[in-house]
């Protein structure tokens, strides 16, 4: 099984020492070489690519900002010169980290990773495998991985954020912003500078507030105009 893979890195040295690896292994088939994420957005929206090896530090988008920006992403593995990035590339679900320089074994592992999970897909009998939406989140020093559709609301707790879920709360050294970034916003709306909530939990909304799993959640007043609007063209209340 031929792999389809692409490049993103601004590095030439280290985008040749990838490729040496590729070819090495004989089962990649390199579809481009990018040196910003930006040019490698329509070969990655074409679905022909299987997994790209993906710098951070790049002109003009980052490879974290580059990932979050992207609905459909292929398996991504991070190739970089930073370890400092690693819990917040995780949380964005890569497969997996390499820090360079990359030697040829730490490559193969990773390069293991990616036939494995595409073996996974083929054999469940579907090159696509319908995946539950979820993040991670580091929680007393371990991801944890939350479904979507599991939680109920976010409260912020100056530099932590509090998620309520169906199965638990869990506290999370993040802020309000940068969580809210990575929720689709179809699913969640920030409605309150304390607060995020799920439309499709909302069971009753009175006033300024709504009502999700029995807790009352202020409306701000700065947000008031757009959160009336979605959540009383969303779904949540009609069903």
């Amino acid at each position: 099984m031929k792999v389809n893979c692409i490049i993103i890195d601004d590095e030439p040295l280290a985008a040749a020492v990838i490729k040496t690896h590729l070819v090495a292994l004989n089962k990649f088939n390199l579809l481009g070489e990018y040196t910003s994420a930006i040019d490698a957005l329509a070969i990655i929206e074409s679905g022909e690519v299987d997994v790209m090896f993906l710098d951070i530090n790049l002109p003009m988008m980052n490879g974290l900002e580059f990932l979050k920006s992207l609905s459909v992403k292929p398996l991504v593995i991070i190739t970089t010169a930073y370890r400092e990035f690693a819990v917040e590339s995780f949380d964005l679900d890569v497969l997996d980290y390499l820090v360079k320089p990359i030697p040829f074994g730490r490559f193969l592992k990773a390069t293991n990773k990616v036939t494995n999970r595409l073996q996974e897909r083929k054999s469940s009998g579907s090159e696509k495998v319908a995946i539950e939406p979820h993040i991670f989140l580091k929680v007393d020093k371990k991801l944890m991985k939350i479904k979507l559709i599991d939680i109920l609301f976010i409260e912020s707790l100056k530099d932590y954020i509090k998620v309520f879920t169906n199965v638990g709360d869990y506290i999370v050294h993040k802020s309000m912003t940068s969580i809210s970034e990575e929720l689709p916003s179809d699913m969640f709306l920030r409605v309150h500078r304390s607060y995020t909530i799920a439309l499709g939990k909302i069971s009753s909304v009175e006033g300024n507030s709504v009502e999700i799993g029995g807790r009352r959640i202020p409306i701000g007043r700065n947000y008031l105009q757009e959160a009336k609007q979605k959540i009383f063209t969303n779904n949540s209340l009609k069903n």
